[in-house]
């Protein structure tokens, strides 16, 4: 193994931080995770595009909500959202260590990226006048989302996700 590939893989220090220690004191007893400082509460931001997507099959004039729904920072969720630790929640975020924030955000972006491709699909769907049609483009939307916000809670959660970066695309190839 050369010395580059040596040093690729050892494991890359990071500088002290003495204010990360206490924002991580802080977290015990918070829904925030002490190794990441990434909150699941987050995922609640997409769990509601989710549930109007699995309504759309039986009502369709549902779309016009999904529609409705914007993409938020973890920043703005938690500034607009009644978690009890918003304010910490935000304060942790803003010092994630970065093998975990940025897989995070890298993810969470394509989410953002993604759904309004999967509300055009339903919405031609809905035109179409096949229920069965419809029935699968929303299924299709409502798993490929679950299957993200997985990766992004483990993620979250300080675990390697189930997905690798190639399942991911293949999964968003749509």
């Amino acid at each position: 193994m050369s010395s580059a590939a040596k040093l690729a893989c050892e494991p890359k220090t990071v500088p002290d931080n003495p204010g990360l220690d206490e924002i991580r004191a802080r977290l015990t007893r918070t829904n925030i995770n002490e190794k990441t400082l990434l909150a699941t509460d987050y995922l609640n931001h997409f769990n509601e595009l989710v549930m109007v997507l699995d309504l759309i099959p039986d009502m369709p004039d549902c779309l016009e909500d999904a529609r409705e729904w914007v993409p938020k920072s973890y920043e703005e969720h938690f500034a607009d959202s009644q978690f009890s630790d918003a304010t910490l929640a935000i304060e942790a975020y803003a010092n994630a260590p970065p093998e975990y924030k940025v897989p995070f955000e890298t993810t969470v972006e394509r989410l953002n990226r993604y759904i309004p491709r999967f509300l055009d699909r339903i919405d031609e769907a809905i035109k179409s006048g096949d229920p069965g049609f419809l029935s699968h483009e929303t299924t299709t939307a409502s798993q490929t989302l679950q299957r993200l916000m997985d990766v992004v809670s483990a993620l979250i959660n300080g675990e390697q996700p189930t997905m690798g970066q190639e399942s991911v695309d293949a999964l968003l190839d749509i």
